[in-house]
């Protein structure tokens, strides 16, 4: 987890990063939290399980967690262990995917695997995270793909390119949005302005400018199953997908189905997607087309409003917790709204 920002601009970007959906099992998660500038892990239960000795961490992902100290990033294990030594300058993507992560050194770019042996040197500009055998990487400010033996079997001639999900990928070419197989081939050809990957079957798609134009959603082969035409669209998350009616200033969120049919209606300021069955949404008031004050709830499929105390920040709930802000202290709630662990210190 990429993640969106709709109608603010947060002032928490380091936090972002801990707040996307995790990929470990629920009984073995583990959740990053910040108390007194260190970070450590807790469990389910609230425990601190790995002590706050790290100057930045963020989630588990195959194993395995990016941590940084003195300046270096490394991974550890589940107990806290550092596996592989700090001592990479950044980290791609941040975290482990198909069995190896992107860590960089001064400009280059490299793959490692859990031992923190490098498994492949790309020659690239940038290079990216592995996802579903692939990874993305730029060459002369063109976008390719390289199987883990690193050899390019898709060369680069996109002016933009993302990860291949459920089998596809959104790459721009002359201006436009398309989607490709893993050989190279287009399936979808080049005409949306701007699309998002698929998720549940389907891809977001825009057809006009970011202002004027509509937003739909088209299946595999390209056809148009949901024909909004929506403001703003969102990717389909636990079967439901957000939508905006209305400009950037003043328009409001809700929730379809995967008919197309709103099932939420669209009367949130600020919303987010649905993750472990709870969306994130906002009513505070907008001015210019930012939230004023803004306080964030969340809300089940039927849109009841489940956690009613306002967080200082969104957030999404992954393996049963979120880590939120309540008057500028950090905690994680459960899916109830019942605070399970409560930072020590208070930001101002």
């Amino acid at each position: 987890m990429k993640s969106i920002t709709i109608n603010i601009k947060l002032s928490v970007l380091v936090l972002f990063g801990l707040l996307c959906q995790s990929t470990i099992k629920a009984q073995d998660a583990l959740y990053p939290f910040s108390d007194k500038g260190k970070y450590g892990f807790i469990n389910k239960s609230g425990k601190v399980v790995i002590a706050p000795t790290f100057d930045f961490a963020e989630k588990f992902y195959e194993g395995m967690a990016v941590v940084k100290t003195a300046g270096k990033r490394g991974f550890i294990d589940a107990t806290g262990k550092l596996v592989i030594a700090a001592q990479y300058d950044s980290k791609v993507d941040g975290y482990f995917s198909d069995g190896v992560a992107c860590v960089k050194q001064g400009a280059k770019f490299t793959y490692i695997d859990k031992t923190g042996k490098t498994v492949l040197e790309p020659k690239c500009d940038f290079a990216y995270k592995f996802s579903e055998g692939m990874a993305r990487v730029q060459i002369d400010n063109k976008f390719a793909y390289i199987d883990k033996t690193g050899n390019q079997i898709i060369k680069n001639i996109y002016e933009g390119g993302f990860d291949f999900k459920e089998g596809l990928a959104r790459v721009k070419k002359n201006g436009k949005w398309g989607f490709i197989d893993k050989t190279g081939k287009v399936v979808i050809d080049f005409k949306y302005d701007e699309t998002f990957e698929f998720s549940e079957g389907m891809a977001n798609v825009r057809v006009g400018d970011d202002k004027t134009g509509k937003w739909g959603y088209v299946d595999k082969t390209g056809k148009v199953v949901i024909d909004g035409p929506f403001d703003k669209a969102y990717p389909f998350t636990d079967g439901m997908a957000c939508i905006r009616v209305g400009d950037f200033k003043t328009g409001k969120f809700g929730f379809i189905d995967k008919t197309g049919k709103i099932v939420i209606n669209p009367i949130y300021t600020g919303a987010f997607w649905f993750h472990d069955g709870l969306a994130c949404i906002s009513t505070s008031p907008l001015s210019g087309g930012t939230l004023k004050d803004a306080k964030w709830q969340y809300i089940d499929k039927t849109g009841k409003i489940v956690v009613s105390r306002g967080s200082d920040f969104t957030a999404d709930f992954y393996s049963g917790m979120a880590y939120v802000s309540y008057d500028g202290q950090l905690n994680y709630i459960d899916k109830s709204g019942k605070v399970v662990w409560t930072a020590t210190d208070k930001k101002p």
